[in-house]
């Protein structure tokens, strides 16, 4: 089976067009190889790609006939990705979060002033430690 079509039946993408942008930009692997669209994909296959910030590596156990649905994807791979690529994903999210919630919108006339108001206190500092 094409890599494109196996990583679009087991999940990994929504659709084939992604799958084949992906392989275009060098995102995917089969065995430590850059992989085509088209490359042929075979039981034991290690593949490696990049999506959502995180580099997948999966192994693939067997092909499937057509799009399989979610809870029966791991008959057909063995995800090895380490679980520290999850969890630096849950940082990046909770980092993103505590800057500003999202759906709060462009920031207020206050907060700008509040934003300014930090840079201008700090240079204010340093002018009167020298008064000092």
């Amino acid at each position: 089976m094409r890599i494109d079509k196996y990583l679009w039946c087991v999940r990994y993408y929504k659709t084939r067009n992604m799958v084949t942008e992906a392989c275009k930009k060098n995102q995917v692997t089969v065995n430590g190889q850059v992989a085509k669209p088209s490359k042929e994909v075979f039981p034991t296959d290690k593949i490696t790609f990049r999506k959502d910030q995180i580099t997948h590596i999966i192994t693939v156990l067997d092909i499937p006939e057509n799009r399989v649905g979610a809870k029966l994807v791991d008959i057909y791979r063995k995800n090895e990705t380490p679980a520290e690529a999850y969890a630096h994903l849950e940082m990046l999210k909770l980092s993103k979060e505590h800057y500003r919630k999202s759906g709060a919108g462009r920031p207020t006339k206050k907060d700008r002033r509040d934003i300014d108001d930090y840079g201008t206190d700090f240079i204010d500092d340093e002018e009167h430690e020298d008064e000092i």
